[in-house]
């Protein structure tokens, strides 16, 4: 069963799995209310799910079939790679994560994965992604790291510009930036956390 409030994105999920041996779609949805009716009629060995649903979310959906109907296999189908709705997910029974960009092979695979009584999603799975996650400086550019070490070694806006050689609104422009990457909200907090990366590093040698 597949749920998902975009008719041309169940059309082509669906188009997957009537194309692949041993499997085919009994029902669709666009709402949790359209979903809970259906998945108890019906009773699919597998749901897809997404998270954001006009009336709820995926989360509230698969919260609700645990009671309803716990035999169901849910897979949350998402256009967002999130942690954190990765883990909710994994809290309301979630067997599978998949991202709505992934080929439609890899759909029908663990689909059949999931209907077998496989769990593809678990809590090493999660704390293994969020390991790969956790240094928040992976995402910043070359000169925003540049900025990074110049603001840890104690210098103003107007000191780093002149040491990069650029203007004091680009170097304002390149913190704001990184401020965001890094989810902090002060140059003080970026201080402090080179600070404390430089203590943990010389500690470690």
């Amino acid at each position: 069963m597949i749920v998902d409030d975009h008719e041309v994105v169940r059309r082509g999920i669906a188009e997957v799995v009537d194309r692949s041996d041993g499997m085919r779609v009994v029902a669709e949805a666009g709402t949790v209310a359209e979903a809970l009716r259906r998945a108890v009629l019906v009773n699919p060995h597998v749901i897809l799910v997404d998270l954001r649903l006009p009336d709820g979310t995926g989360i509230d959906l698969m919260q609700q079939l645990q009671t309803t109907a716990p035999s169901i296999r849910p897979v949350v189908l998402t256009s967002f790679d999130d942690d954190d709705a990765l883990a909710a997910a994994l809290e309301v029974g979630a067997a599978a994560f998949l991202l709505k960009s992934v080929r439609g092979a890899e759909i029908a695979e663990v689909i059949r994965a999931v209907a077998s009584g496989r769990t593809l999603l678990d809590e090493r799975t999660l704390t293994r992604r969020r390991a790969d996650h956790e240094d928040p400086t992976a995402d910043l550019t070359p000169s925003e790291h540049k900025v990074l070490g110049l603001i840890g070694e104690g210098l103003s806006n107007r000191e780093i510009a002149e040491r990069l050689g650029v203007a004091e609104k680009t170097v304002k422009n390149h913190i704001t930036s990184l401020l965001a990457k890094m989810g902090l909200q002060r140059r003080t907090q970026v201080a402090a956390w080179v600070a404390a990366k430089e203590s943990s590093s010389w500690r470690a040698a």
